[in-house]
């Protein structure tokens, strides 16, 4: 099974794009918002901004899950310049037989999908993935896909 989250890039694109635009106003026309913030200080709405940017930066990110054939390979990297610099880019190859068990945890705003892995000398690894953007349809299939793989292994042995 294949998918991807890559229809959301074009709406965190454009969520970018509001921020900043939102950002650049308040440091150049700071009395633009004057009626929003008649008691709040100027400081705190910027880093507010500020700090909403760097949560959507941490937050999104492309995910790749393909399990056709022998390996399973797991890709996360950035959406926002991602096709130049390969600057977040996590990639999981593994066979399909090493796998033993995953979770996926939801945090307020914040998902993953941890992999925990046998290693060729026996000692089990863990692999955690940022899965935020995944729908829920998505993730649900990636779960079938991974307890078909997990009750595959259990037989084996």
């Amino acid at each position: 099974m294949r998918t991807d989250n890559s229809r959301v890039k074009n709406s965190i694109i454009s969520i970018y794009f509001i921020l900043v635009v939102l950002m650049f106003a308040l440091t150049f026309f700071p009395n633009t918002l004057k009626f929003l913030s008649n008691n709040i200080p100027f400081s705190y709405i910027l880093s507010g901004f500020v700090l909403i940017f760097f949560a959507v930066h941490f937050i999104s990110r492309y995910f790749e899950y393909d399990s056709d054939g022998v390996k399973v390979v797991v890709i996360n990297k950035g959406l926002l310049l991602s096709d130049h610099f390969n600057y977040r880019e996590k990639l999981l190859e593994f066979e399909k037989e090493k796998l033993i068990s995953y979770t996926f945890k939801n945090y307020f705003i914040y998902k993953s999908l941890t992999f925990y892995l046998r290693e060729s000398r026996g000692h089990k690894t863990r692999e955690t993935f940022n899965v935020t953007l995944v729908s829920p349809r998505k993730r649900k299939y990636i779960r079938q896909s991974l307890n078909k793989i997990i009750k595959a292994n259990r037989k084996a042995t």
